[in-house]
């Protein structure tokens, strides 16, 4: 007869191979996760991003993590982190806003701007293959009445560990009144990215290789700055690494393709409303009206990769996306 506590022990060491199994599993796929004040989403155990949604004038994402466990985009204003220019308090990480809605600023954070409000969650949505945020919100004036309100959607793909995949997409509603989209360059779909990647290096990185940015046209760098294209993508070196951030702007979104407000100091923005600032054309000229008691969407992808935009392959990926009937989004 064995011992006392032989099977116990026989049975203690059966689950200990079992853990790293249930643990795989558990992390398999995209999670989102309720915490204070913000959803964390994570791919297969890794930490991507945090859908920040209290606590500021606008709803943004932060950090986004790409490659290596890279930070993508600028800590200011969320985090003091030396080697970092602190202009542009509003560029939080990754937003969508616009300044011009109806006369009221959403893009910057001063005294008179509106403010964008977290209303509530319509779905939230973890998954094998994919994972969504889906919430409602509104958009308030100094004095509290609402301009207009979204829907929006936040969907991470569970992409290998070489890159991040995401869309977001957003249908905003027209209620009593006519809804203008006002004709300026400050909007609209932004990333402020890590200042690493800057294509006009900040002064405390002199002497470090500049970034590069690139679109479909083959427009690059400096001159891309309010010109049209189908995707831009935006590369250069944390570290020893060469990562990138490309936008993609879809076919069926109005005025596809769209400007694109892209800075050397790392702003990168999709913009279709800019028409006066990038065009020189009369002021006005870029309004966009939703009549209303109508909506209007639209939809953008993310590739967060390594390598250059060749490397990347990032026209292919782009293609793909394009390719993808809307059910697929």
């Amino acid at each position: 007869m064995k011992p006392p506590g032989t099977y116990l022990a026989a049975a203690l060491a059966f689950l200990a191979l079992l853990v790293p199994s249930v643990r795989a599993l558990a992390a398999d796929g995209v999670q989102i996760k309720e915490e204070e004040g913000k959803l964390r989403v994570e791919v297969n155990g890794e930490w991507v991003t945090d859908y920040c949604y209290t606590g500021a004038p606008h709803l943004y994402y932060y950090p986004l993590i790409g490659p290596s466990g890279l930070s993508m985009t600028r800590d200011f204003p969320m985090k003091l982190t030396a080697g970092e220019e602190q202009d542009h308090k509003h560029h939080r990480s990754l937003w969508y806003s616009h300044g011009d809605v109806n006369g009221v600023d959403f893009w910057s954070e001063e005294p008179k701007a509106g403010r964008i409000k977290h209303v509530k969650f319509l779905e939230i949505q973890s998954g094998r293959y994919a994972g969504w945020i889906r919430s409602s919100n509104h958009w308030v004036n100094t004095e509290g009445g609402v301009v207009c309100s979204d829907v929006r959607t936040f969907r991470v793909y569970n992409r290998p560990k070489s890159e991040r995949l995401f869309d977001f997409e957003i249908t905003l509603y027209a209620s009593g009144k006519d809804l203008v989209l006002g004709d300026t360059k400050e909007g609209t779909m932004a990333i402020r990215l890590n200042e690493a990647l800057r294509q006009k290096p900040n002064k405390f990185n002199q002497g470090k290789p500049p970034g590069s940015i690139v679109q479909n046209t083959g427009v690059k760098d400096a001159e891309t700055w309010g010109k049209r294209a189908d995707w831009c993508d935006y590369h250069g070196l944390i570290g020893e690494k060469r990562v990138g951030v490309a936008i993609f702007d879809h076919p069926q979104n109005p005025r596809h393709a769209t400007h694109w407000h892209v800075r050397d100091y790392g702003l990168f923005a999709a913009n279709p409303f800019g028409i006066h600032d990038f065009e020189k054309k009369p002021k006005g000229a870029g309004n966009l009206t939703i009549p209303a008691g109508r909506s209007l969407s639209f939809r953008y992808r993310f590739y967060i990769h390594e390598g250059d935009t060749d490397a990347a392959k990032v026209a292919d990926r782009y293609r793909e996306y394009t390719a993808q009937s809307p059910a697929q989004f």
